[in-house]
């Protein structure tokens, strides 16, 4: 008798989940050389509850759906939103369909009128249901290129397109985000300083500055492929420990040279370079790689940070180099005052990132 009792309840449970659809909408986008075009098929559930039609299942009805057709595509524009170039698209809507089997509604639109270089795609269909999802296809041609799924938690994606004007967007987009992020972290910048403070020949600053090149861009790699994901927690204080390590090492060479007859800074800028490789990887995935170029935003993002890089070395080298020809004792001194404030600096990064992490 207490198995019928399960078995009974257990059905009650199960009706409900079965005849509730799965809370999905589908976006296709077809680009070509004519263009771009997309549908977007929306459950009949999701459509009836947020336009408040009676009887639900009314929507299957062609007529019904063609009447409520232009207040369906209304909602659509303020929850769908594509950027082509940076500005805003205007979607142009052409019919709907309904498809019975699917219990759904099919509604296509015309994009652009030239294939686009790169898309930003927007959307929260239907904000009552949390759960809701969109699935996206992106084809090129008749080819499915990119897929994704947006949600309450991922609202946004980028496609750039297979062409060269793909690339050049791609180019556009990470080479600045490269530069900035070298150029704005403080951190970064510290570490190429004290690695400039003790001078030397153009040869010596360019191994040095290959080295580190050479680290951080093989674990940038890893870490945006998701070969290697040390967490932030790991790697944050790590890199203020580098910037103390060529503070503290500057002092030591400063105060006797002669025993350190061979320049170790290539070799360290070297060893941190695959710490402060992680570093980048850690804001470029928060910047986010789009899957369909992921090659070209890596290697625009590596140049952005290396032209920032170049920047700063070159400047701070001039800098100092200008120092000590016009005053040598103010450029000795400039020697051991910055390597203080570079080790202080790493050591008040240390303290904040290991005792009052963010968040």
């Amino acid at each position: 008798m207490s198995a019928v009792v399960l078995a009974g309840l257990l059905l009650l449970i199960a009706r409900p989940g079965a005849a509730h659809p799965a809370p999905v909408s589908y976006l296709d986008l077809l680009l070509s050389a004519s263009g771009a075009d997309g549908s977007l098929v929306l459950h009949d559930l999701d459509v009836v509850h947020d336009l408040g039609i009676s009887p639900p299942e009314s929507i299957q009805d062609p007529a019904v759906a063609q009447r409520h057709r232009d207040q369906l595509t209304r909602l659509i524009d303020t929850r769908l939103e594509i950027l082509l170039g940076g500005e805003s698209a205007t979607l142009q809507w052409r019919g709907i369909e309904t498809l019975p089997d699917r219990q759904s509604v099919r509604l296509t639109f015309r994009l652009a009128d030239a294939r686009p270089a790169a898309l930003r795609l927007t959307a929260r269909l239907f904000p009552y249901d949390p759960t809701h999802q969109t699935f996206v296809n992106i084809y090129e041609d008749g080819d499915l290129r990119h897929q994704a799924i947006l949600s309450d938690q991922r609202r946004s994606m980028d496609y750039y397109a297979g062409s060269w004007q793909g690339k050049t967007a791609v180019l556009a987009v990470f080479i600045p985000a490269g530069i900035e992020h070298i150029v704005g972290g403080l951190d970064h910048v510290l570490f190429l300083i004290g690695l400039m403070l003790l001078g030397g020949r153009l040869s010596q600053l360019a191994t040095i500055v290959t080295a580190f090149t050479i680290g951080h861009s093989i674990t940038l790699s890893l870490a945006a492929l998701d070969v290697l994901s040390p967490p932030a927690s790991i790697i944050e204080p790590a890199i203020a420990l580098s910037i103390i390590f060529v503070g503290a090492d500057n002092l030591l060479v400063y105060r006797d040279k002669a025993q350190r007859p061979r320049d170790i800074r290539p070799i360290v800028a070297g060893v941190f370079g695959l710490v402060h490789g992680f570093g980048f990887a850690t804001v470029l995935k928060e910047f986010g790689l789009p899957a369909a170029a992921l090659g070209w935003s890596l290697l625009s993002f590596n140049v952005g940070v290396e032209i920032g890089q170049l920047a700063i070395v070159l400047a701070a080298a001039w800098a100092l180099a200008r120092l000590r020809a016009r005053n040598e004792r103010l450029g000795r001194q400039m020697v051991v005052a910055g390597s203080v404030i570079v080790m202080v600096a790493g050591a008040y990064w240390f303290g904040q990132r290991v005792f009052f992490p963010p968040g």
